[in-house]
């Protein structure tokens, strides 16, 4: 009878292991870092303030003769391709997000003039920048489908046979 082992001791020499992390779960490739100053739309995702294209105009609405004299409404012009650290399903996403706010394709335009002033116009405009780069950098949560329980079985099965005692009830039976 033979001594050695029946699997080999070490991987395949084709295939590397996969680094995991100490929850189990593959390690991500790391995100490149954004350049210094580069302005941070989270999840890693950033632009560098020279590509956001500012532009401000008269506001419409209340404010008198100040809403005529003065420019405080924000817009905000964005390149998509300007954006970084979003990978290609994010930037998918994000057309589909904000296919409303997409002017020629590729330019996310987003206007803000809720305020009587332009720095509070061009925060308001920045966080909704902020807001829907967010929501396209998080990938939607898989649905997996799950067998019911048990009690969720006999409260169906118990809800059925009630409205069918309901509805029986209702025949008039003339005898």
């Amino acid at each position: 009878m033979s001594s050695a082992p029946r699997h080999p001791p070490h991987p395949e020499p084709n295939r590397a292991p996969r680094a995991q992390s100490p929850l189990g779960q593959p390690h991500r490739a790391p995100r490149p870092e954004p350049p210094h100053g580069a302005l941070e739309l989270g999840r890693g995702a950033w632009i560098l303030p020279s590509r956001l294209d500012w532009s401000f105009s008269r506001s419409s609405g209340p404010g008198g003769q100040h809403v005529n004299k003065t420019s405080t409404k924000a817009t905000l012009r964005v390149r998509l391709d300007d954006l970084g650290g979003l990978d290609d399903a994010a930037r998918e996403r994000l057309r589909s997000i904000a296919s409303s706010w997409l002017a020629q394709g590729t330019d996310l335009v987003i206007q803000a003039d809720e305020s009587r002033s332009q720095i509070d116009n061009r925060e308001a405009a920045l966080r909704r920048l902020r807001a829907v780069v967010l929501q396209a950098a998080t990938p939607p949560k898989i649905r997996r489908r799950t067998k019911p329980t048990r009690g969720s079985k006999e409260r169906r099965l118990e809800s059925k046979k009630r409205e069918s005692d309901k509805k029986s009830r209702r025949n008039w039976r003339g005898d």
